[in-house]
């Protein structure tokens, strides 16, 4: 399902700070503009109970998870509330372990080679390049010339539908989007023309 997904498109919408009553109506919005991964990390209000209501909603088309995920328990209350997706900021190979135990799809966080191919060692489906203001398009193309070509470079920190283009030139096969998709206050009409913005931004850059 995760390269389904990534095929619909590579875009992974962070929603740190959503409320379950804010979850459906929002995860509704990205899905009309062409979302298929949605990440509610677990320093939002009640994660695991967003992350519950979204996969009845949607959870047979779109991969719903969690970030923030920081230790193999709070992959099992993931798992059990119906997610599938486990991000993190950092590259813990039990976490990701633990994470393909569950037949869940894991994108930890990476900030050096060796914490990428340690993760993918360990299991990892894609690597999570983080913070992307830090690594920038340079380190992006080194990394994309000695990873193998399957695996998944996804920069996440300050990526703007006007940037998208110099990482993709780079070799990143896509992005996790935080405060400039949504941000708490923002309303699902908010969400639907950022949203927008991002998916036409990346048709654009691939030719659709």
């Amino acid at each position: 399902m995760f390269d389904a997904c990534m095929k619909q498109l590579p875009l992974i919408a962070i929603l740190r700070g959503i409320t379950p009553a804010e979850i459906v109506p929002v995860g509704k919005a990205l899905y009309e503009a062409g979302f298929r991964l949605i990440e509610i990390p677990l320093n939002s209000p009640e994660p695991l109970e967003s992350i519950r209501l979204l996969s009845a909603e949607l959870g047979n088309d779109c991969l719903i998870g969690a970030g923030t995920v920081l230790t193999e328990r709070q992959v099992a209350d993931v798992a059990f509330a119906g997610g599938k997706l486990i991000v993190s900021p950092n590259a813990n190979p039990a976490v990701i372990r633990a994470t393909k135990a569950a037949g869940l799809i894991s994108a930890p966080g990476v900030a050096t080679p060796s914490e990428g191919f340690a993760a993918l060692e360990a299991g990892a489906d894609s690597l999570k390049l983080f913070p992307a203001e830090q690594l920038g398009p340079a380190v992006v193309k080194a990394w994309r010339a000695v990873f193998p070509k399957e695996t998944a470079l996804l920069p996440v920190g300050g990526i703007t539908p006007d940037n998208m283009d110099v990482y993709v030139q780079a070799g990143a096969n896509g992005f996790g989007l935080g405060s400039a998709i949504y941000k708490p206050g923002m309303t699902p009409e908010d969400v639907s023309r950022s949203a927008h913005a991002f998916a036409n931004g990346w048709k654009a850059l691939i030719g659709q």
